[in-house]
């Protein structure tokens, strides 16, 4: 038997800003306009970040310690923490999160590439070894250790009681929900802090994705209508959800947005019979006799080539016609998929949608489906 998993706190930020409000906005507005920086990375386009008042979440000598990405991640998380009333609690809060590779700092490999020319071959090791560590704050030296941010928020939230971290780009945000909702559904944890964040402000992370071929050049369209192979436009995006027991919740007090009833996930090779689409439909298997028709849909598709097979597995489903997160929030990579339940969740408090259909095709893999409600 598995318990009644509720969402009951919601920390999110994007470039529509904080909290419920704007987000509920941009879900209920047809004509919805999104938040676009076309100059600053051209000719990629970004959703940026708004202004946050960071130092209300952690104090400044935790601050200084961390990169945008760090911050972002742990002022969600403590959004989500204030938002379910759960502070006091959170020694006894499991915590799960979805993390990229970090920062790096853009400035200092500029230097080092005109230097490094002028340093003997054979000294340019030791050189490059000296040049990094003297060069890096202690914890952007260590950026590439994604559990970093998971050390933030247990460190400034206190959230203690297990940590795990997740890779993987778009599956390790949808991976994460899957493993807190089974946790919490089967009695090993009674709330358990789930997310993730992005800061796309960044020459290194444009230019990981570009190299690939995935980011959007030119003008800005609609993730419906990029035409093949399309491409995302990456938006800074923090979001973390507080999934708790439904009795625990109960017995403290505590109201739901929304109930969170299934997670799956799966991992096509997209190759022959085994396409992504192929994949999605064994994923919906256990929702047919649970998913009512017309019930809402919120595609977390990046924008990129797997989009187009993602809107025809959707049409397919007897749903509503989905509406893409990434048009409001841009991509988030691992943030997308709990920004999407986040949204649902909202939605669904807010009685615009009693139930949700949350999609998400990774760029290169991952397939994710889940069905959130009202409770």
């Amino acid at each position: 038997m598995t318990a009644e998993v509720w969402i009951t706190g919601i920390g999110l930020v994007s470039s529509l800003g904080e909290g419920a409000g704007p987000h509920l906005a941009a879900l209920a507005d047809p004509g919805f306009q999104p938040v676009l920086d076309r100059e600053t990375f051209a000719p990629f386009t970004i959703h940026p970040l708004p202004a946050l008042p960071f130092e209300t979440q952690m104090p400044r000598r935790d601050l200084r310690q961390m990169e945008t990405w760090q911050r972002l991640g742990v002022f969600t998380a403590g959004l989500a923490l204030d938002s379910a009333a759960a502070k006091p609690l959170a020694a006894d809060i499991d915590l799960v999160v979805a993390a990229g590779g970090g920062e790096r700092d853009v400035a200092l490999d500029a230097t080092i590439f005109a230097e490094i020319g002028a340093v003997p071959a054979a000294e340019r090791p030791a050189w490059l070894n000296q040049r990094i560590a003297g060069g890096l704050r202690p914890t952007l030296f260590l950026a590439q250790l994604p559990n970093l941010l998971a050390g933030s928020i247990t460190i400034v939230h206190g959230v203690a009681r297990s940590s795990r971290t997740l890779m993987g780009m778009e599956l390790a945000g949808a991976d994460a929900l899957r493993l807190g909702l089974s946790r919490v559904a089967h009695g090993a944890s009674a709330m358990t802090l789930v997310g993730a964040s992005l800061n796309p402000a960044r020459w290194d992370e444009l230019m990981t994705y570009g190299s690939a071929g995935l980011n959007l050049t030119g003008d800005w369209q609609p993730v419906a209508q990029r035409a093949a192979p399309g491409g995302f436009c990456l938006g800074g995006l923090g979001c973390f959800l507080l999934l708790e027991a439904a009795d625990h919740a109960r017995a403290r007090g505590a109201a739901p947005f929304a109930r969170l009833a299934h997670v799956g996930t799966g991992m096509a090779q997209r190759q022959g019979e085994d396409t992504a689409a192929a994949s999605a439909a064994t994923l919906l298997a256990p929702l047919r006799g649970r998913l009512r028709p017309g019930a809402a849909v919120l595609s977390a598709a990046t924008g990129a080539a797997a989009t187009a097979e993602e809107a025809a597995f959707l049409a397919s489903t007897g749903t509503a016609p989905a509406r893409f997160t990434a048009d409001m929030l841009g991509h988030g990579v691992e943030a997308s998929f709990p920004a999407a339940i986040a949204l649902a969740a909202l939605q669904a408090q807010a009685g615009l949608a009693p139930q949700t259909l949350v999609s998400g095709f990774g760029a290169w893999r991952g397939e994710a489906l889940a069905l959130v409600e009202a409770v």
